[in-house]
């Protein structure tokens, strides 16, 4: 590797961490004024479109399974959520938004709708916008690549 790529390797990590913390902390603006954490938003949007297990939404947002376990409990604990029967696998059921975690979202969109459209013109348009988030799909492909060749790397000297 050279010291450019490793170069591009740490500002592109540090870049990633700083937006992530940022989103963070969008996110929970966003979210308080409906009830909800930035977390809580999460996994109840991972399943708006359909019902998923806990492995599942662990999955497609990338953290542990028990981190969206402890999310999903206190979900349905507070009536936002629901556990239902799963066809494909007994003992892993499928978390579901009930009728107040849907309005609990809903309460959220004018604010994600405003953010989003002052990102569009920040970015310079929706197209670059779009490029932006192709980008960062790419860099996330990559990386779940690498994670399932992996073999550890050699230690140094």
């Amino acid at each position: 590797m050279s010291r450019e790529e490793q170069d591009a390797l740490s500002r592109t990590a540090l870049g990633v961490f700083r937006l992530n913390g940022q989103f963070l902390a969008v996110s929970e603006e966003l979210a308080r004024p409906a009830g909800l954490t930035a977390a809580w938003w999460q996994v109840l949007g991972a399943v708006l479109r359909e019902p998923l297990p806990v492995a599942g939404i662990a999955r497609a947002m990338g953290i542990t399974r028990q981190s969206v376990q402890r999310i999903a409990d206190l979900l349905v604990t507070q009536g936002l959520a629901a556990y239902e029967p799963n066809p494909a696998h007994r003992r892993a059921k499928l978390l579901t938004p009930t009728p107040e975690g849907r309005a609990a979202i809903a309460r959220i969109d004018p604010g994600h709708a405003e953010l989003a459209a002052r990102l569009t013109r920040e970015l310079g348009g929706l197209e670059a916008f779009e490029k932006t988030a192709r980008a960062l799909e790419r860099l996330s492909a990559a990386m779940e690549a690498i994670s399932a060749s992996q073999t550890p790397p050699p230690s140094p000297g």
